[in-house]
C-alpha cells in the first residue's frame, strides 16, 4: 500500500464556540462543557474554511494516542475500504484532503492520568467494578455463544473456565480487590481462546480490565478537573471542538467512541449527513445503554442517517439489538446495523472496520454529497 507520509498533516490549537451547543431540543441530562480546553487538533489536509465536508474520527479505549498518526492510519484504511467499494476515483481526495477536512478527536489523554505508574493499568473503584461486572460477563456470554455456533470445542473449553472464575467458591479473601482479580482472572483466561491468544494486544486480563473500565469511567460522570467540568464533559468537547455547523460533517465513531459522539451530537446545532459506528457497546443493555443520556435512548436530531456496523468475532460488541432499545429522532432517523465480517483474528480496531468495502463505501458516498 501506498505510504502517507507525504501527507500534509497540520497541528494547530482551536477553540470550541460555546454559542454553538446546546440549541438543540429537550436537552440530555449531560452537557457539553461552555468552558472548553484549547488543544491541538490533528488534522489530514490543511485547514481550509470553505464548505469542504468535514470528517471526525472518534477513537474507543486503549492508550493514549498519537494523534497525527492515528489520522493517517484512519484515512489510509478508509481509502483501502474506499478502493475496494468501486471508489478509486475518490481515493486521492481522501488522502489529499479535497473530498473532506478529516480530523482525529483525541479524548485519549483524559484517561492517562488515572493509570497506576509503570503497569498502564488501573485500580478499580467499586463503581468501576460495579460497571465491569456485567460487562466481562457479557463478553464471556458473547464468546461463548459464537463457539457454539462454529462448534469450537478448543475455544468452548477456554471459556467454561472463564465462567467458572467468575463465580468463586468463597474461599478468597473478600474486599473491593476480589472482584477485581476475579474479572482479571477470567479475561486472562479468555485472551487464551485461540485467535485471541495470537493477536490481542493486552499482556494479560488486568491490562484489558483497566481499558474496559474506561467505558464506566466516562458514564460514571465524575473525575472533575479544577473548573469543575467532569471527565464525560471533556471528552465530548474534544469531539466537538473545531467543527463548524455551516460546513457539511461526517462522524466515524468507534468502540467507546461510538458512545462519547452519541451523546455530544445531542448537543450539535447544525446537521450530521451520516454517523457511523463501528464496533460499538451502545447495544450493551444495563451495562451502557441505560446509562448513556438522554433516557430513553434516542437517534441525535443532527443525525440525518445512522449506520452501525458489528462484526461476529469483536469481543467487545455484543448482539445487535441497537435498532431495538434506540427510539427514532423525532424527524423519524434510527440506527440501521449491518454485519461485516473482517480477516484475521482480532477484528477491534478502527482500521479493520474501515477498510471494509461496506463501511468506507456509504462513507465516501457521503462525502462527495
Amino acid at each position: 500500500m501506498a505510504s502517507l507520509d507525504w501527507l500534509s498533516v497540520n497541528v494547530y490549537a482551536r477553540n470550541v464556540f460555546p454559542s454553538r451547543f446546546g440549541q438543540g431540543a429537550a436537552g440530555p441530562a449531560v452537557n457539553v462543557s461552555t468552558r472548553a480546553e484549547v488543544r491541538p487538533d490533528v488534522e489530514v489536509g490543511g485547514v481550509g474554511g470553505s464548505g469542504r465536508a468535514q470528517l471526525v474520527f472518534v477513537h474507543g479505549i486503549g492508550g493514549v494516542r498519537d494523534a497525527g498518526q492515528e489520522c493517517r492510519d484512519w484515512v489510509e484504511a478508509l481509502a483501502h475500504g474506499a478502493r475496494e467499494a468501486g471508489h478509486a476515483d475518490d481515493v486521492s481526495g481522501l488522502t489529499q484532503g479535497w473530498l473532506a477536512e478529516a480530523r482525529f478527536a483525541d479524548y485519549s489523554d483524559l484517561f492517562a492520568a488515572w493509570q497506576t505508574q509503570g503497569s498502564g493499568g488501573v485500580e478499580p473503584g467499586a463503581e468501576e467494578v460495579a460497571f465491569l461486572d456485567p460487562f466481562v460477563r457479557n463478553v464471556v456470554d458473547e464468546l461463548g455463544r459464537q463457539a457454539e455456533e462454529k462448534e469450537d470445542s478448543q475455544s468452548q473449553l477456554v471459556i467454561a473456565g472463564a465462567r467458572a472464575q467468575l463465580c468463586p467458591d468463597g474461599g478468597e479473601q473478600q474486599g473491593l480487590g476480589a472482584p477485581v482479580r476475579m474479572l482479571g482472572r477470567a479475561l486472562t483466561t479468555i485472551l487464551q481462546v485461540p485467535g485471541l491468544k495470537r493477536a490481542a494486544q493486552w499482556a494479560n486480563g488486568r491490562s484489558l480490565l483497566g481499558h474496559l473500565a474506561q467505558v464506566g469511567r466516562y458514564l460514571d460522570r465524575g473525575e472533575a478537573d479544577a473548573a469543575g467540568r467532569t471527565l464525560d464533559v471533556r471528552a465530548r468537547d474534544r469531539v466537538l471542538q473545531g467543527v463548524d455547523p455551516e460546513r457539511p460533517l461526517v462522524v466515524v465513531a468507534h468502540s467507546l467512541g461510538s458512545v462519547v459522539a452519541f451523546e455530544a451530537l445531542h448537543h450539535y446545532a447544525g446537521q450530521v449527513g451520516l454517523l457511523v459506528t463501528l464496533g460499538s457497546p451502545l447495544a450493551t443493555g444495563a451495562a451502557v445503554l441505560q446509562r448513556v443520556s438522554p433516557q430513553p435512548p434516542r437517534t441525535p436530531e443532527s443525525v440525518q442517517r445512522w449506520l452501525n456496523f458489528w462484526d461476529r468475532d469483536d469481543i467487545i460488541v455484543a448482539r445487535p439489538r441497537v435498532e431495538t432499545w434506540m427510539r427514532q429522532s423525532f424527524s423519524g432517523v434510527a440506527p440501521h446495523t449491518k454485519r461485516v465480517d473482517s480477516d484475521g483474528v482480532w477484528v477491534h480496531t478502527a482500521t479493520k472496520y474501515l477498510r471494509q468495502p461496506g463501511v468506507a463505501g456509504p462513507i465516501v458516498e457521503a462525502l462527495k454529497k
